[in-house]
């Protein structure tokens, strides 16, 4: 697959773009993760936590396909293969992610706490997260 940013380095439209498509890829995850806690409080994390996770996965893969690697719809078992991968890959952000988030609401206890831990593992995440997919899900080339 041809890259559209292979060895000359990422343009800074397209670093903005995944800083940008990052960003509300969070907020996504963090308005369902309150809209679940209101739905459905619980003195557990883990419902909103998966479901927020669950949110931004879907939304930020939509937008790094279409808008930051230019990937192409080829065949249904090659968007499976993608899908797969981005997902295993994804897993990595959510350790990291989630890691942060139940530290920092262990440590503080406060939402604004655990937001801002969830913060900071999602941009730790995504930023190992773009080379993992760059080179691996959407196999640019010169990644």
């Amino acid at each position: 697959m041809r890259s559209h940013y292979g060895g000359e380095g990422i343009p800074p439209r397209i670093a903005v773009r995944y800083v940008v498509f990052a960003i509300v890829s969070t907020l996504a995850n963090f308005a369902i993760q309150a809209a679940v806690v209101k739905i459905y409080p619980s003195q557990s994390l883990a419902p909103s936590m998966l479901a927020g996770t669950a949110a931004g996965f879907g939304l930020k893969y939509f937008l790094d396909k279409r808008w930051i690697f230019f990937d192409r719809y080829e065949s249904h078992g090659d968007e499976l293969l993608k899908i797969v991968l981005y997902g295993l890959f994804s897993v990595v952000t959510t350790i990291i992610f989630w890691g942060f988030e139940i530290v920092f609401w262990i440590v503080w206890r406060t939402d604004v706490a655990k937001y801002a831990g969830g913060a900071i593992g999602l941009a730790i995440g995504y930023v190992s997260k773009f080379a993992l997919d760059r080179k691996f899900v959407f196999k640019l080339e010169g990644a």
